[in-house]
C-alpha cells in the first residue's frame, strides 16, 4: 500500500512539473511574439507642436512672487500606421530657467489611433509662486527687453497598442520652448479686455 501511495505522489509531481513547463513555454512564446512584432513595426514616438499661447496674466511682484495664467494649445500626432498610443497620464506645466512657475494641469486620458492628431488646450497657472532671487532678476530683465523665454512641459505615461497587444507603461517627457513677446501686445491678437493670444508653432522635443 505504501508503494502505491508513493507512485501516486510521484505522478502528481510530474503533472505539476509538466503544467509549470507548459505555462513557462507559453509565456516565453508570447514574449518572443511581442518582441518580434515590436522590432518589425519599429514604433515611432509621437510628435508634439506648441501652436499658441494666450496670456491672461504675467505679473512679477515683490518679494519675488510670480502670478501667471496661460491657455496653451498643444497638437500631438501619432506617425505610426499600425500602432496606437494610449496617453494614460499627462500633466502640463510651465518652467522658467528650470524652475516650475505654474501648477500641473492634467490632460484627460485618451487613445490616439494610427496617423491620428490630437489637440489639447489646457490652462496652466500659478498664483504668487515664489521665484528664486536670481531667476526673479533674470525675469525682470527679460520683461524689460520684451521677450520672455518659457518652457512648456508635459510629463506622463504612454502605452503602445499593436493589434490586440498592449504594452506596459512608458514615461514620456515633452519639452516645448515658448518665446513670448510680452512687451508688444501688437505681436499677438487681443482676446477680451486684457488677454493676448500669441502664435508660436514651436516643435517640441519628445523623450519616451
Amino acid at each position: 500500500m505504501s508503494k502505491d501511495c508513493g507512485n501516486h505522489g510521484g505522478g502528481k509531481e510530474a503533472a505539476v512539473r509538466r503544467l509549470c513547463g507548459a505555462i513557462i513555454a507559453f509565456i516565453i512564446i508570447v514574449l518572443i511574439t511581442i518582441f518580434l512584432v515590436w522590432v518589425i513595426l519599429r514604433p515611432t514616438k509621437p510628435r508634439f507642436v506648441l501652436q499658441d499661447a494666450t496670456v491672461f496674466a504675467f505679473n512679477l511682484s515683490q518679494p519675488n512672487l510670480l502670478t501667471s495664467n496661460f491657455q496653451i494649445t498643444i497638437a500631438s500626432r501619432n506617425p505610426n500606421s499600425k500602432i496606437g498610443i494610449y496617453y494614460d497620464r499627462l500633466h502640463v506645466y510651465a518652467t522658467y530657467r528650470n524652475q516650475q512657475i505654474t501648477l500641473r494641469t492634467a490632460i484627460p486620458p485618451t487613445y490616439q489611433g494610427h496617423k491620428e492628431d490630437n489637440v489639447w488646450s489646457p490652462f496652466v497657472y500659478g498664483t504668487a509662486v515664489p521665484i528664486a532671487p536670481y531667476n526673479s532678476v533674470a525675469l525682470g530683465d527679460d520683461q524689460g527687453r520684451g521677450f520672455v523665454g518659457l518652457m512648456i512641459r508635459a510629463d506622463g505615461h504612454v502605452r503602445w497598442k499593436v493589434g490586440t497587444l498592449i504594452t506596459g507603461k512608458y514615461h514620456i517627457h515633452v519639452r516645448c520652448p515658448a518665446y513670448i513677446n510680452l512687451g508688444n501686445k501688437a505681436a499677438g491678437v487681443l482676446v477680451g479686455d486684457n488677454a493676448v493670444k500669441y502664435t508660436l508653432v514651436t516643435k517640441c522635443s519628445v523623450n519616451v
